[in-house]
């Protein structure tokens, strides 16, 4: 059973609602990176000649909304966040799947940052009507501590799934297993601790290789560290 939040809310299992929406990320006291003059998105992979679309023409698919709860692996979660942007599934049915070669099955995508930042998610996950490119959250154009210029939003996943400052996608035809969520228990070979291909906050998938429960208690101690040294790294905007 979930948890239940502030208003009434009932969050996922192991979850706990925060104040606010914390700027939590791999880059700990980083600065978020710059966003280019001409930002865009590039898209390459199994099957597909490499090419990148301008944000700018996004304004040319259809717009959408979604207020949805954001759920962050160590167990916080902000509540009803009103993301603007893309649907994922028109984006990828009206600018990736004409671009594909005949015959190509992709299975799964990957999600680049401008910070580096590399995550994959299966296509039908991402496919789902609440996953969207956001470009605004709360009324506003997306502020550089949570994505600027756009960032993919995936409510149904723990946020390390949800990459921010998005500017390449990677079509795959199988699951890739390199390069994926860089982190420092990748770097020093803990694949214990290595993230779930699927991370869907309902059924508390936060790890391949443990069960929910070992990780709860040392997620929740580190909220508090890692909130302060990512808010040294913030920029306002």
């Amino acid at each position: 059973m979930g948890e239940v939040g502030g208003g009434g809310v009932t969050l996922p299992p192991g979850q706990r609602a925060v104040e606010g929406f914390p700027r939590f990320g791999t880059h700990l006291a980083d600065p978020p990176p710059e966003v280019p003059a001409a930002p865009a998105i590039e898209i390459a992979g199994a099957g597909v000649e490499p090419f990148a679309l301008p944000l700018s023409d996004l304004g040319d698919l259809p717009r959408i909304e979604r207020t949805a709860d954001f759920h962050c692996v160590a167990g916080w979660s902000a509540t009803g966040l009103r993301w603007e942007g893309v649907g994922f599934a028109t984006f990828f049915r009206r600018v990736i799947e004409p671009a594909l070669a005949p015959g190509t099955t992709v299975t799964h995508l990957t999600f680049q940052g401008l910070d580096g930042y590399r995550t994959a998610a299966a296509l039908e996950d991402v496919l789902s009507d609440d996953v969207l490119i956001a470009e605004g959250l709360d009324g506003a154009p997306l502020a550089p501590d949570h994505g600027a210029p756009v960032r993919l939003v995936s409510p149904a996943q723990y946020g390390f799934m949800s990459a921010k400052h998005l500017c390449r996608i990677e079509l795959h035809t199988a699951e890739p297993r390199e390069g994926q969520h860089p982190s420092l228990v990748r770097r020093v070979g803990l694949h214990l601790v290595e993230s779930h291909p699927r991370a869907r906050v309902w059924g508390e998938e936060r790890h391949r290789h443990l069960p929910p429960w070992a990780v709860r208690r040392f997620y929740r101690t580190l909220i508090a560290p890692i909130r302060m040294l990512s808010a040294r790294g913030s920029r306002p905007g």
